[in-house]
């Protein structure tokens, strides 16, 4: 398969270096990440030890996954530092996925973690418009993962959890065109991050003339208007990544990508969103029943205790904020945060006073208002 892209695209392949830092990527998850999953998330890989390889080497694989409904996409940022993690012990950094991420994320500033600046980006997101996922199927250093549900799926409400919203039809019709394959994983738990959360549309339209595709309405939103940190609350869901099967769309229909019409797009689309859904339910039913694992939880609490409070989401606030400070306003590269050191959360404080903010009730939210929309657009 001739490699070349069309001009347009061509012209596009900017977006494969415009933010993205992978030293960015590795001092995050060495100062702050890393121990989010050991003590909080305790993220597993299930069936991931043959790691899918391409069957086209021109084009990157497509791995898409479900959205955890209601919840700040914890689930992704975990996933992918993982599997960041895990994939140079095996010399297959090339594989790593990039993830395609709904624009709103990466634009609005308050959906970037604790307002560090462009978080998304220089993690490797690319906004998920049609010339950006065309273009990323050229990209020669890395896979794809997507979140075929898009936003609907983030915003589907705990009734609904573990239901897969309808797929967007250009993860099939750029997987034709372009001879690659679909590999589903299924995330378990992640809908126990903010558990009993709901949305109705009528409020959705509002928060969305601020950047924020929804607000869940749940037991914890009081809570976020008292204590701003808790915007980003993640209760401790045991976070598990379960590889599905490989999807080979040229199977699926004897027609070209161009012969075939929106229906039997939207038909072809239905029919592995069935067979993901079939996956999924019963990757739940293997490790979804007990989602929180209290004894893990307290054990690894006690294993790690020399980290205290940091593991503890009251906490990330000042470290998130520390690092920004550190990396982006310093520009440091080599550093270690030492978070078990005695009083370093304290010194957290002392350096970065906006931290304060995150526990001021209600006008707290004011000036971190300020300082996250400060040279952004509504």
């Amino acid at each position: 398969m001739n490699p070349t892209p069309p001009p347009a695209i061509a012209a596009n392949q900017h977006i494969y270096d415009d933010y993205f830092e992978e030293h960015f990527t590795r001092t995050v998850d060495d100062n702050v990440l890393q121990l989010l999953d050991r003590v909080w998330f305790r993220s597993e890989l299930v069936g991931f030890e043959d790691f899918p390889q391409r069957n086209n080497p021109d084009r990157p694989l497509i791995f898409a996954s479900n959205h955890s409904g209601m919840a700040f996409p914890w689930d992704a940022i975990v996933a992918l530092a993982h599997l960041f993690r895990y994939l140079p012990k095996y010399e297959q950094m090339r594989d790593l996925p990039r993830p395609l991420s709904a624009p709103l994320l990466s634009k609005t500033a308050l959906m970037n973690p604790y307002l560090v600046q462009d978080f998304w980006k220089k993690c490797g997101c690319v906004d998920a418009t049609t010339l950006n996922f065309e273009t990323m199927m050229y990209y020669q250093d890395h896979n794809l993962m997507l979140y075929p549900e898009g936003v609907p799926g983030i915003g589907k409400g705990f009734n609904h959890k573990y239901e897969l919203q309808r797929l967007a039809t250009s993860m099939l019709r750029l997987s034709l065109q372009h001879g690659t394959d679909i590999v589903p994983f299924y995330t378990i738990n992640a809908e126990y991050l903010n558990p009993f959360a709901y949305s109705f549309e009528w409020i959705n339209r509002l928060t969305k003339k601020i950047g924020i595709p929804f607000l869940p309405i749940t037991p914890l939103l009081l809570l976020v208007i008292l204590q701003p940190w808790a915007f980003y609350l993640a209760l401790p869901g045991k976070l598990i990544f379960v590889m599905g099967t490989r999807i080979h769309p040229p199977d699926l229909t004897d027609k070209k990508h161009d012969e075939l019409s929106r229906e039997e797009y939207l038909a072809l689309s239905e029919q592995v969103r069935q067979r993901m859904q079939t996956e999924l339910d019963a990757a739940v039913a293997a490790h979804g029943q007990k989602p929180y694992r209290w004894g893990e939880l307290w054990q690894r609490m006690k294993q790690n205790w020399r980290y205290f409070p940091f593991f503890l989401p009251f906490a990330w606030p000042a470290m998130f904020t520390e690092f920004e400070r550190r990396y982006v306003e310093q520009g440091e590269r080599q550093f270690d945060m030492e978070l078990d050191k005695p009083g370093t959360f304290w010194k957290f404080l002392w350096r970065n006073p906006i931290v304060l903010a995150y526990f001021i009730p209600v006008l707290g939210w004011i000036p971190l208002a300020m300082k996250g929309y400060k040279n952004h657009k509504l």
